[in-house]
C-alpha cells in the first residue's frame, strides 16, 4: 500500500510528541481498514498546495 501520507494537507507535527500524524477523524470502521490494509489509496488525500498558493501571491 503506497500512501503519500508527506504530500497530504492532513499530515500534521505534532511538538508534544514529536512525531507526524495524520488529522483526518477515521471511525473505528476506517481505521480498521485502513490498519489491515484492505484501503489501496487514500479516500480523504488532499494535496497541501501551500507552496503553490504562495507562489501565485
Amino acid at each position: 500500500m503506497s500512501m503519500q501520507c508527506e504530500s497530504c494537507s492532513y499530515y500534521e507535527y505534532d511538538e508534544e510528541y514529536d512525531e507526524y500524524y495524520c488529522s483526518v477523524d477515521l471511525d473505528e470502521d476506517e481505521m480498521a481498514h485502513f490498519i489491515l490494509g484492505k484501503v489501496r489509496r487514500c479516500p480523504y488525500y488532499a494535496f497541501n498546495a501551500e507552496y503553490q498558493l504562495a507562489r501565485k501571491q
